[in-house]
């Protein structure tokens, strides 16, 4: 019954198959071999369009990087409060970037409000030298709080981004959630409606350590080859990453893992709301599940083997959290089976 997170799953048979066919022989380093030129190719079929493609360990340095692709002196960066760049990096975004800084913006259910947005990065559009000056704005795909933003709110974001003059950065660690929870391409949810640079992400959806940039703008890709570098991102056998995406793409397999991350859960949102000791937070729209739940009964679940984290109650739901309750984050992933969450729906009394 594992459900703290989906980084705990393991790797996809077929992924850990490819990465085990492509452990032998020889092949140029650095990114520079046959599977890997093949798998930038697959990321240009994917995207609809010639794509730049940088691999990174984490996804914190695919962010990181991401926004100091970008970066000025005095540049602040924009992301909703909550967002993993904000809460979660320990400053690896402000450290990459020589210092630039991140400005939090509010918002319901993990989505920066349009209208906090367009505020926060006015303060600074006078690019006041005390001040500093607004340098790109992240929005997280799906959010840390398993909700989408849909295609008209991103080409919002992105309106904004515009009319600053700045570019409008994805964190999709859990890119492909978002994507069948749309059921949209790849291309209509980033640069068709604005985006200009993707943290792309498989280490939850079913790999094993494959993390990318995928960058749109080309000539701005130039100075990722240094930046990565220099942020000792490089891996030197790249076909490594490059099997294991070979095989997430391969017959669709990314959108099928996501697609059953999805439906479990959705399923355990049906347990949890039948339960006479939990209800749903919010509903959820990708892979993960927030409910307000009885402590003791949440302790004893915890006690007979379930995995799940107690979380910060956020804003929107203040003064709906009472006495002896805690609201509790649950993560599906690819390897979650309906008898876990039925045993967990057990535990809980349903």
């Amino acid at each position: 019954m594992f459900f703290a997170s989906d980084n705990w799953a393991g790797a996809h048979p077929r992924i850990a198959e490819r990465l085990s066919a492509s452990a032998g022989g020889f092949s140029r380093a650095y990114g520079d071999g046959d599977l890997d030129r093949k798998v930038y190719e697959r990321f240009g079929e994917i995207f609809e369009r010639e794509v730049a493609v940088f691999f990174v360990a984490t996804g914190t340095a695919a962010n990181s990087l991401a926004l100091a692709a970008y970066g000025k002196p005095g540049g602040i960066s924009f992301g909703h409060r909550e967002a993993h760049i904000i809460e979660d990096e320990c400053g690896a975004p402000e450290f990459l970037s020589a210092g630039s800084r991140l400005c939090p913006v509010d918002g319901p259910l993990g989505r920066m409000d349009i209208r906090n947005l367009e505020r926060a990065v006015g303060r600074f559009a006078s690019e006041n030298v005390h001040g500093g000056r607004p340098t790109a704005i992240s929005m997280t795909q799906s959010t840390e709080v398993g909700t989408v933003y849909g295609l008209d709110d991103i080409s919002a974001i992105s309106a904004i981004a515009r009319r600053h003059g700045v570019p409008l950065h994805m964190d999709g660690a859990r890119f492909a959630n978002a994507l069948v929870s749309l059921d949209v391409s790849p291309a209509e949810m980033t640069w068709k409606r604005g985006v200009d640079i993707v943290s792309f992400g498989g280490t939850k959806n079913g790999c094993w350590c494959a993390e990318a940039i995928v960058m749109f703008d080309l000539d701005r890709a130039k100075e990722m080859h240094f930046l990565r570098k220099r942020s000792a991102q490089l891996f030197s056998k790249a076909r490594f990453i490059s099997a294991q995406f070979d095989a997430y793409f391969d017959g669709g397999l990314w959108l099928e893992t996501a697609r059953h991350a999805n439906a479990m859960a959705s399923r355990l949102a049906g347990v949890l709301d039948g339960s006479k000791v939990a209800r749903l937070a919010w509903r959820p729209e990708a892979n993960e599940v927030f409910a307000i739940i009885d402590r003791a009964a949440a302790a004893r679940a915890l006690e007979a083997g379930a995995a799940f984290y107690d979380w910060n109650v956020l804003a929107a739901l203040a003064g709906q959290v009472g006495e002896g309750e805690t609201l509790y984050r649950f993560v599906t992933s690819f390897a979650t089976t309906t008898d876990e969450i039925g045993r967990l729906g057990d535990l809980l009394g349903r």
